[in-house]
């Protein structure tokens, strides 16, 4: 049998989708807070000596010079040329061989202060730390230095919150010379005993008995419920309580409302704090100055005045030039190009979702989170013509300042369903609504999640008892028999 190898050549059409890196830098822009933006751009100005900010209109007029009394000479495009070719020399450190050791600060020859030491001079100070709280009172306490070891490497050892989550065989392991396990016992019981009360305990119930033993007075109601029946006061099973223990449901009452107003599930989060992450607004809604109508505007920083800078533009056309240099400026004021519509388009996209949610959910910024309508961002990448994978990233991790406060943009969208009138009715505002039922009902006999969804269905609103559920626990609203009051 004979084979036949052979090849040939065709031609075919084909029509396939490619991301371009231009718009794989867009589509990433887009999707940037405006705290990161302005660093993006931060470093882009740096790295790129095509890319420039626009200067004031003010600024551009010629300064009066008082001393000679006349204007200074206007820059010419060789100056200028000049500038940037040091501006170049200095970003890629052409010259560091030449440059004399004294050059390297920015300060000047006649001002020995250094602006960085004067920033850092007026910047708030750090906050304690809690094992540098508990170190610093751990220094004042007589005890053997075995001891003293073994509290050293357990004050590291504790979380922020201030718990022990290591055992404490492995304590002992870790210091040096090794310790029997009785001495780190003995040094956990002194860490017990520094402020505040609470840290160094290896559970729930051993936080609370050391704040409770901490509390003047006498506390045996309070020690018994902790110790005995912490989960029975979680549920709310008074009656219960007061039966086994002995006392009545008014000393356990009283006995409750100190231990949730005195005691603190993380006792070290009481020193030093956790830094609230800073938000930047990046869409600002004000009432019209003419009426009651609303204006969106971005904030600043969504909007850098960005340029390509002339002289770099004229060096990518000069004969004057080498080649490399010429390249070297095409590819600066191509990638310059390339960021300034990048920012261009993302400004454009958040201002118009911005109006969109505006426009759409007007009733939320007369009446609150209840006047929220549904709103989807398939509906709203129709209406505006593009994919909804765009307007996903426009409002990733942006927020909108309005009259009422500071949300996230994602705040917006909402789903939720028509009542029987045909109103179309956001999840938010059916929670608005189970809120207000829980807020106004008699606590002796609390509404149980069926009642609420029966009532939400005389309203109009067809809503499970499992959905009534699930919405009490996102507020963080207890279930009817925790809720209840005893008389």
């Amino acid at each position: 049998m004979t084979q036949f190898l052979s090849q040939s050549f065709s031609q075919q059409m084909r029509l396939e989708q490619r991301l371009t890196p231009q718009l794989i830098q867009s589509m990433s822009i887009l999707q940037k807070p405006v705290a990161e933006l302005e660093a993006f751009i931060n470093d882009a100005l740096e790295s790129n000596a095509a890319l420039e900010i626009t200067e004031p209109q003010g600024e551009n007029l010629q300064a009066f010079d008082g001393e000679n009394h006349k204007f200074p000479k206007p820059v010419t495009d060789e100056e200028q040329r000049l500038r940037w070719l040091d501006r170049y020399t200095r970003t890629y450190d052409l010259d560091r061989d030449e440059r004399a050791p004294h050059s390297a600060g920015r300060a000047s020859a006649g001002d020995d202060t250094d602006p960085k030491l004067g920033a850092l001079a007026n910047s708030p100070g750090r906050e304690i730390s809690l094992q540098e709280h508990l170190l610093n009172q751990w220094s004042l306490v007589e005890m053997p230095i075995a001891v003293r070891s073994a509290g050293e490497v357990i004050i590291n050892q504790l979380d922020p919150d201030g718990y022990l989550r290591v055992p404490l065989n492995e304590i002992a392991a870790r210091v040096e010379p090794p310790i029997s396990l009785d001495l780190v016992r003995t040094a956990l019981t002194e860490v017990q005993g520094l402020e505040p009360p609470g840290v160094g305990a290896r559970d729930l119930v051993e936080c609370l008995l050391l704040q409770v033993d901490a509390l003047p007075g006498d506390n045996r109601v309070e020690r018994e419920i902790v110790a005995k029946y912490l989960q029975d006061a979680a549920e709310n099973r008074l009656p219960a309580m007061a039966r086994a223990s002995g006392y009545g449901i008014g000393e356990i009452q009283e006995a409750l409302r100190v231990i949730r107003t005195m005691l603190h599930l993380h006792p070290g989060f009481q020193i030093g704090g956790r830094p609230a992450p800073a938000i930047r607004p990046d869409l600002i809604v004000d009432y019209a100055d003419t009426g009651g109508g609303l204006t969106v505007r971005l904030a600043r920083g969504n909007t850098p005045p960005l340029r390509v800078n002339e002289g770099v533009a004229s060096m990518m056309k000069s004969k004057e030039v080498g080649k490399e240099e010429r390249e070297f400026a095409r590819k600066q004021v191509d990638a310059a190009t390339a960021i300034i519509d990048a920012v261009r388009f993302r400004r454009e996209r958040l201002l118009e979702v911005g109006r969109a949610i505006v426009e759409k959910q007007r009733e939320f910024f007369d009446v609150g989170p209840e006047g929220l309508k549904v709103l989807r961002m398939t509906d709203l990448a129709t209406e505006q013509n593009c994919d909804p994978s765009t307007i996903s990233r426009t409002v990733s991790d942006k927020y909108m300042q309005t009259p009422r406060g500071i949300f996230p943009v994602r705040y917006f969208f909402t789903g939720g369903k028509e009542t029987e009138e045909g109103e179309s009715v956001g999840w938010d505002r059916v929670k608005a609504r189970v809120r207000e039922l829980v807020n106004a009902e008699d606590r002796s006999k609390p509404l149980r999640d069926e009642k609420i969804a029966e009532i939400l269905l005389k309203e109009g609103l067809d809503i499970s008892r499992r959905t009534v559920a699930k919405y009490r626990q996102q507020l963080n609203i207890p279930t009817a028999r925790q809720r209840k009051q005893f008389e």
